[in-house]
C-alpha cells in the first residue's frame, strides 16, 4: 500500500556521504585560519569545564552505575572522577556530564551543542590511542563541521518535528571525528558515516529530564562505535545520508543540500560556535541578560510589581514552565531565569539548583514575571519592562544576549566560567593546571597528559 509523503523523494541529491568522507579523510591538518584554531581551543575548554562540573551530578552517578554492570575494561577516563571505563562508555558518560547543566556550547544557526557528541567521542578514543593534542583539535574541527553542516541542511524542519538535533546529528560528527583520529580512508570514513546515519538519537519530549543530556552522550558512543566498526571492515550504504530512504530525506522535508558543499574546507562551522554565560536553554538568555541589566539600573525585587516580557513564540514553546519544581525544570522556565537574573545578577549552575528554584523569594518574584508572545521580536531578542510599585517603568531591549556571536564571551570570561565549574570539583590549583594545558592543547604530544590533570 502506498503512503503519502510530505515532499517527494529527491532522487537527484548530491553524493554528500562521499563528499563529506573525502573532506574528513583528506583535509590538511590545521587547514584553517588562526581564528578557527583558537575557536577550537575555546570549544574544547568550555566543553571540558562543563563535563567536569557535572561529574558528580546524580545523572552521572546513575549512568556510571549502569555502565559498571557491563564490567568495562579501563580504557578511558570519566572526567572529574577517578573511575575509568571502556572508551564507548567514557564517550557516553562524558557526553552526558557535558550537557547535564545545559551550559555547553551552541551553534546558534541550528541550536546544536556540537562539542558534547564530538569531543566526548574523540577524547575517549584519543586517550585509548595516546593521540596528540593536534590530532584531537583536527578531529574536533572536522567532526563539528560535519554535524553542523548536516544540521544546516535539515534545520528547522527536523527540529520542529521533535528531534533533539544535538543527538540526531551528533553521531555523524562523532563518527567523522573518530574516523579522522583513526586515519580511516575515504571509503572507510564513508562507511563510518553510513553506520552512524542509522543511529540518530533524541526527542525533544525529553527536555527537562536526565534523558536530554543522554542524547549527546549516546550520540558520542554511537559515532565512536561506528568508526570502530568501519575501521574493521563493517559496511553501510555509501549513500546513507542523501538517498531517498537515507538519513536526511527520512528525518526532514527541508533538504538544503548546498549547506553541505558551500565553502566546504574554507568556512568552518566551529567559527559560529558560542558559549553560554547562563546554565539553561539558549532562548532564555536574552531575558536573563535583560533582568541582569535591570538590576544594574537599580531595580530591586522588593520594588517590583511585575516584569513584562515580549518574546518570540519559541521562547514559551521551549521554556514556558511557570512553576518548575526542581533545577532541571528551572532550566526550561523563562520565569525562573528572569527571577534569578534580577535577584543574583547571574544565572550559573548554582542558580538552577533545586534549593534556589524552590526558594520563597525566587518563587515570589517568578510569579510576577509575565511573558507575552510577539513574533516581531527575534528568537534571540527580548523586550523587557520592570513595572515598579511606585508606578515607574524601567525598560530594557536586548537584541543580542551576552554570549552571542555579536557579544561573545572573552577568553577571560570563559576562564571565570570554567573555574566556577571546576574548582568545586578539583580545586583551584588543578583548575589552573587544566586551563594552561587546554590553551596549548594543540602542542601536547599525548593528550593523556591533560586527561591526568582532570582526575581528583
Amino acid at each position: 500500500m502506498a503512503h503519502n509523503t510530505h515532499v517527494p523523494a529527491d532522487t537527484q541529491a548530491p553524493p554528500i556521504t562521499s563528499i563529506l568522507a573525502r573532506f574528513v579523510s583528506t583535509h590538511a591538518s590545521r587547514g584553517w585560519s588562526d581564528a578557527v584554531e583558537h575557536e577550537a581551543h575555546r570549544t574544547f575548554y568550555n566543553w571540558l569545564g562543563c563535563a567536569i562540573g557535572a561529574a558528580h551530578h546524580e545523572a552521572a552517578d546513575a549512568a556510571l552505575a549502569a555502565v559498571a554492570m557491563l564490567e568495562p575494561a579501563p580504557q578511558a577516563s570519566v572526567l572529574g572522577r577517578t573511575e575509568r571505563v571502556d572508551m564507548a562508555s567514557a564517550a557516553l558518560l562524558n557526553g552526558i556530564t557535558s550537557h547535564t547543566f545545559d551550559f555547553d556550547d551552541t551553534h546558534l544557526k541550528t541550536i546544536i551543542h556540537p562539542a558534547g557528541p564530538v569531543a566526548s567521542a574523540v577524547l575517549a578514543l584519543a586517550e585509548q590511542r595516546g593521540a596528540s593534542g593536534r590530532e584531537v583539535i583536527d578531529a574536533l574541527v572536522l567532526g563539528i563541521d560535519v554535524a553542523c553542516r548536516i544540521g544546516n541542511t535539515i534545520y528547522p524542519d527536523h527540529y520542529d518535528r521533535g528531534w533533539h538535533i544535538t543527538g540526531s546529528t551528533g553521531m555523524l560528527g562523532a563518527a567523522a571525528g573518530c574516523a579522522r583520529l583513526l586515519r580511516l580512508s575515504e571509503q572507510k570514513t564513508a562507511m563510518a558515516l553510513g553506520i552512524a546515519a542509522s543511529q540518530p538519537v533524541g526527542l525533544r519530549e525529553q527536555f527537562g529530564t536526565m534523558t536530554k543530556p543522554f542524547h549527546p552522550g549516546a550520540a558520542a558512543r554511537a559515532g565512536l562505535t561506528s568508526a570502530l566498526l568501519a575501521h574493521h571492515g563493517f559496511t553501510a550504504s555509501p549513500r546513507a545520508l542523501e538517498a531517498p530512504r537515507g538519513f536526511v530525506q527520512v528525518v526532514s522535508d527541508k533538504r538544503a543540500w548546498h549547506e553541505v558543499t558551500d565553502e566546504l574546507g574554507e568556512r568552518f562551522e566551529i567559527s559560529f560556535n558560542t558559549y553560554k554565560p547562563f546554565a539553561c536553554g539558549i532562548v532564555i538568555h536574552p531575558s536573563i541578560d535583560a533582568c541582569v541589566q535591570l538590576r544594574a539600573q537599580g531595580v530591586v525585587p522588593e520594588q517590583v510589581r511585575s516584569i513584562e516580557l515580549r518574546v518570540h513564540s519559541l521562547v514559551l514553546e521551549l521554556t514556558g514552565k511557570k512553576e518548575p519544581r526542581d533545577g532541571l525544570q528551572g532550566k526550561f522556565s523563562v520565569y525562573h531565569g528572569c527571577a534569578a537574573g534580577l535577584i543574583y545578577g547571574r544565572a550559573g549552575e548554582e542558580e538552577f539548583s533545586d534549593a534556589v528554584v524552590n526558594d520563597p523569594q525566587v518563587v515570589a518574584l517568578r510569579n510576577k514575571v509575565q511573558a507575552s508572545v510577539d513574533d516581531t521580536i527575534a528568537e534571540a531578542a527580548v523586550d523587557a519592562t520592570a513595572v515598579l510599585i511606585d508606578g515607574r517603568r524601567v525598560h530594557v531591549r536586548v537584541d543580542h544576549a551576552i554570549g552571542s556571536l555579536e557579544r561573545p564571551l572573552s577568553d577571560a570570561q570563559l576562564e571565570s566560567k570554567f573555574n566556577d565549574l571546576v574548582v568545586p570539583q578539583l580545586g583551584q590549583a588543578k583548575a589552573q593546571d587544566i586551563t594552561a594545558a587546554c590553551w596549548r592543547l594543540a602542542a601536547l604530544a599525548d593528550v593523556r597528559e591533560l586527561i591526568a590533570k582532570c582526575r581528583p
